[in-house]
């Protein structure tokens, strides 16, 4: 995660077009869904329309596809014909799940295309393939297309669209869940400031976002690949319990949650995060005060690093935290989002 300033010296790399920064990072343009690398000759995009990335596989799952004048997956002045024509394909249909037959149609040996892709851009053709298509499907789904109609209450029984789209975000086909090791399930939760995502084991609850935040897809691929599981749409203990506790918050009748979590950070951030869950209901606190509360006064940078880490939303509270001047800062819902919570926790003070 890059910081504020590094942001700045990307923005004006891209405007300069410096050669240096080229595998630093890449560029998400907000207002045409394209990526680019840093050396990208098209017109520039102002600075609250750009996001920016460490990895092609990062703009991937936040739905960005390959700008095609720069042609991020290629190496500036080395066009392999064998990725265009892979990217092409993958373009033509991102939906696709590719099998060996697909290969054979495009006249491609599958063990090249792998070593092409893994060489060049850290990540395999399927990756890459998969990657395009988690991030799609959750640009569908924030923008509201009808797969949200079908609700989590349903069990998963019917043939939904839903289930179809949330099943290849997980990225689990029911026909391989014993190829891993361990499973976690996630559920899809609605609620008045709009839906969420929680994934949890049988035991804890390890994840809980809106499903607008960006981003969410690589929390969901880093979790995935840190506790080395399948992540399969279901429902499990924990999962019933945090939709029950946030209905119940809510309508203003729950003010501390007993969901349990497991936290997945570092000792600073856990750190950071038990603490958040001490600042009572309805109160707020700065960043600085958060700091002096862990006892690391002068980390309040570091504090609001871990507040922006935080993949377990409302349950610990970041939107707790709010500026020194009394802005409220940042929150990864949605600045909106973050009033309304403090808002409803002042208003159902007991």
């Amino acid at each position: 995660m890059f910081t504020e300033r590094q942001h700045q010296d990307f923005y004006k790399a891209l405007l300069e077009k410096n050669t240096n920064y080229e595998g630093v990072f890449f560029v998400g343009v907000k207002t045409t869904g394209v990526f680019c690398r840093p050396t990208c000759p098209a017109r520039k995009p102002n600075f609250e329309n750009c996001e920016f990335y460490g990895t092609a596989q990062e703009a991937l799952l936040a739905s960005f596809r390959p700008c095609l004048r720069c042609r991020p997956l290629s190496h500036p002045n080395q066009v392999s014909e064998l990725v265009r024509t892979l990217v092409e394909a993958v373009e033509a249909d991102p939906a696709k799940r590719w099998k060996d037959s697909d290969f054979d149609a495009l006249s491609v040996d599958p063990s090249t295309a792998r070593r092409q892709f893994q060489k060049r851009f850290g990540m395999t053709f399927v990756e890459y393939a998969r990657a395009r298509r988690m991030g799609i499907a959750f640009k569908q789904i924030r923008g509201g297309e009808s797969v949200i109609d079908a609700q989590l209450e349903t069990g998963f029984e019917s043939s939904s669209g839903f289930r179809d789209a949330f099943s290849k975000i997980m990225g689990a086909a029911p026909t391989h869940f014993e190829k891993h090791p361990s499973l976690l399930k996630a559920a899809w939760l609605d609620t008045p400031l709009g839906p969420m995502v929680a994934i949890a084991d049988e035991t804890h609850l390890y994840l809980l976002e809106f499903v607008q935040r960006r981003g969410l897809e690589r929390e969901i691929e880093r979790l995935r690949l840190r506790v080395k599981a399948a992540i399969i749409p279901g429902l499990t203990p924990p999962l019933t319990q945090i939709d029950a506790e946030l209905k119940a918050y809510f309508d203003g009748t729950l003010t501390a949650f007993k969901t349990p979590l497991h936290l997945m950070g570092s000792p600073f951030q856990r750190l950071v995060w038990e603490e958040l869950m001490r600042i009572p209901y309805g109160h707020t606190r700065s960043y600085g005060e958060q700091a002096k509360a862990i006892q690391k006064a002068t980390a309040y940078r570091a504090v609001a690093n871990a507040n922006g880490a935080n993949q377990i939303a409302i349950v610990i509270p970041c939107h707790r935290i709010i500026n020194t001047n009394g802005d409220l800062g940042g929150y990864g819902g949605g600045i909106a989002r973050k009033q309304w919570l403090i808002d409803h926790e002042k208003r159902h003070i007991s």
